[in-house]
């Protein structure tokens, strides 16, 4: 078989501009693996993409596959002695767009970019992990480094990154204060929030003071969210932001009001996945998967997760099993 199934797109635009096609199956070279995939996850880079932001710029030619996450099975190995044989249950994270998407049935991923599956969880769950938890271990844990006596706020804390965020912080000891909306305030009470602001019914500002973190996973594109962010901070205190463009203004506003601020942007990596990995398989961290949709179904998976209200993840069903 020289070609597989995969959405594609042929030019930016609306979540109809994700079409399945037929595409050459890829050929795995040097220190990577080849890899059937059985389920994708859905991120909002993979919408901003589509539509002519996140890293649209940086695809070289049409017609081009997003997807970053992946959960599937081994089929060929880099050499023999390789730890990870045809056969094995791996999940991981491809560099999208230097590399062609998960959207597909087969991917080649480098061998710094994928661990073995945790066992406790289905393709279609671990798919929802590795570029949410990654992003989100990143700013929680290298940058952060949450510890024991530590206020850290979350926004859009019931999302993908987000419910990853709470689970970390509070796994290392920190006092998290998470920002949803009602219907998810409970939810993330036992994700490990130990306290969860209604915004729709508050203004975190009007309660909060002396944070020493802010996890900003919504900028400035709804409500400055970003900006009011800055004066619930303790001075010096530090804030991450992640999603790309949402505050272009964030170093200039953070320094004239004297706290430290940094965006962050998510890499690959096996090592801090398989640490993941051994979190998920004992327990200590879930993920929720809010909806699952078929391959063929992506751009209805795009259009729900442009609304912004998705409860943890979304993943597309690539292959039965």
């Amino acid at each position: 078989m020289t070609t597989m199934r995969a959405m594609v797109i042929a030019a930016t635009g609306g979540p109809d501009v994700l079409t399945l096609s037929d595409v050459p199956k890829p050929t795995r070279i040097n220190a990577e693996v080849l890899v059937k995939v059985m389920a994708a996850g859905v991120n909002p880079i993979d919408a901003k993409t589509r539509s002519g932001g996140g890293v649209s710029g940086q695809i070289v030619r049409f017609p081009a596959i997003l997807g970053n996450d992946f959960s599937g099975v081994v089929v060929e190995s880099p050499y023999e002695a390789y730890p990870l044989k045809p056969g094995d249950e791996v999940f991981g994270m491809v560099p999208v767009p230097r590399m062609n998407g998960t959207y597909a049935e087969y991917v080649t991923v480098s061998t710094l970019s994928l661990c073995r599956k945790p066992t406790r969880l289905t393709h279609v769950e671990a798919a929802g992990v590795p570029l949410a938890a990654l992003t989100a271990w990143g700013m929680v844990v290298d940058l952060a480094k949450a510890h024991e006596g530590q206020r850290m706020l979350i926004h859009a804390a019931s999302g993908g990154v987000g419910h990853f965020a709470v689970q970390f912080a509070a796994y290392f000891g920190a006092h998290v204060i998470a920002t949803a909306s009602t219907g998810n305030t409970g939810w993330l009470r036992e994700l490990g929030a130990a306290e969860v602001i209604d915004y729709s019914t508050t203004r975190f500002e009007d309660v909060l003071a002396d944070v020493d973190v802010v996890i900003d996973l919504v900028g400035n594109v709804h409500d400055n969210t970003g900006t009011r962010s800055i004066s619930v901070l303790r001075p010096g205190g530090l804030l991450i932001n992640a999603p790309s463009g949402s505050w272009p203004t964030v170093m200039e506003e953070a320094g004239e009001a004297g706290i430290r601020a940094t965006t962050y942007k998510v890499a690959p990596d096996a090592t801090t996945l398989a640490i993941i990995c051994r979190l998920l398989e004992s327990g200590d961290v879930r993920v929720h998967v809010d909806r699952v949709f078929d391959l063929g179904q992506a751009p209805e998976a795009h259009a729900a997760i442009e609304t912004g209200h998705t409860r943890g993840k979304i993943v597309l069903a690539v292959a039965a099993g």
